[in-house]
């Protein structure tokens, strides 16, 4: 039995629905599914999400029947409905932004192919997201996690190494976890102290990072990894506990596990360490601009939301310590 047409269904259930579509249907969700991965170059997450909205859209537009469903069949009132569906199950500003942009990328690829003779997409309105301001972590917490990963791998212990290299790499970058996952052996250049980084659209992006740093990821690479290194490691810069590639889920428990260790320290992970390194740069004198260029954002106004953290945390000091704030 499908789910009802007004509640999005379970990622399980999207699986199960995609299957049942009708096969010129599943065949143009394939075709888009190379379109996201290949042409826009977007993530593994981000394409799983985008093909179940489409999912989900297409099975709303059947009346949550599948094998009735028909890409031919998005128009605007289809669009509209979908969205209201959602908000009346409570649905997030942030949720119904990102599903409309979803809906949007279906029906502007689905009108340059000739599934659909018009674009609805452009005229679909949606809630902007709230922005909310980062959780991030004072210079002096970074350092005493960093200090107590240092010296969990003082014993030369291989997950603790690398552990250490991850955490040290992760806050002197500010890279994306999924960015350093992917990291090769070949992407660090120790003599220049900078990592090649493949980010968001497959663009590449030349990273800079500290001395700590090099010495937590030499360490690592030199007495750590050959102790997990296995004919599934490949070339990749860090490894699991059996031997593949480290899964952004480890390294985000490993970042959890090591901030949580600070007292007073605000639970973050590797987002949270990126946000801290961003604000940080930008509170000991970096530009704008060059945040931008390191941490990989397409646009200044992504970057510009972490001015506003600094202006926060100045307002607090100055509440906090100014005899007539």
């Amino acid at each position: 039995m499908s789910p009802p047409p007004h509640r999005r269904p379970r990622r399980v259930d999207l699986v199960r629905l995609r299957r049942e579509l009708p096969s010129d249907v599943a065949t143009a969700l394939d075709a888009y599914e190379r379109h996201l991965s290949l042409e826009r170059g977007l993530s593994p997450h981000t394409v799983r999400a985008y093909l179940g909205d489409a999912v989900a859209l297409l099975v709303h537009l059947a009346a949550g029947t599948p094998g009735d469903a028909t890409v031919e069949s998005v128009d605007l009132l289809g669009l509209r409905s979908w969205l209201a569906a959602q908000h009346a199950e409570g649905a997030s500003r942030t949720t119904m932004a990102r599903r409309a942009a979803s809906a949007r990328a279906l029906t502007a690829w689905a009108a340059r192919t000739g599934l659909l003779a018009e674009d609805p997409g452009p005229r679909l309105n949606a809630p902007r997201p709230h922005r909310t301001l980062p959780v991030v972590v004072r210079p002096d917490q970074a350092g005493a996690a960093l200090e107590a990963a240092a010296a969990g791998a003082d014993q030369h212990d291989p997950v603790a190494l690398r552990d250490r290299a991850v955490v040290e790499l992760l806050y002197a970058s500010g890279v994306r976890v999924a960015e350093l996952c992917g990291l090769d052996l070949d992407d660090v250049d120790y003599s220049q102290r900078v990592i090649r980084v493949l980010g968001k659209g497959s663009r590449e992006r030349t990273v800079p990072f500290g001395v700590p740093a090099e010495r937590a990821v030499r360490q690592w690479a030199d007495l750590g990894r050959s102790a997990l290194v296995t004919e599934r490691s490949h070339r990749a810069l860090f490894l699991g506990a059996r031997g593949g590639r480290l899964d952004p889920r480890t390294a985000r428990r490993v970042v959890h596990d090591v901030m949580g260790a600070v007292p007073g320290s605000a639970d973050v992970g590797p987002h949270g360490l990126r946000h801290s390194a961003a604000t940080h740069l930008l509170e000991g004198g970096a530009d704008l601009r060059t945040v931008q260029e390191l941490l990989g954002h397409a646009t200044l106004a992504t970057t510009q939301l972490y001015t506003h953290v600094t202006v926060e945390r100045l307002k607090a000091i100055h509440d906090r310590t100014h005899p007539r704030s």
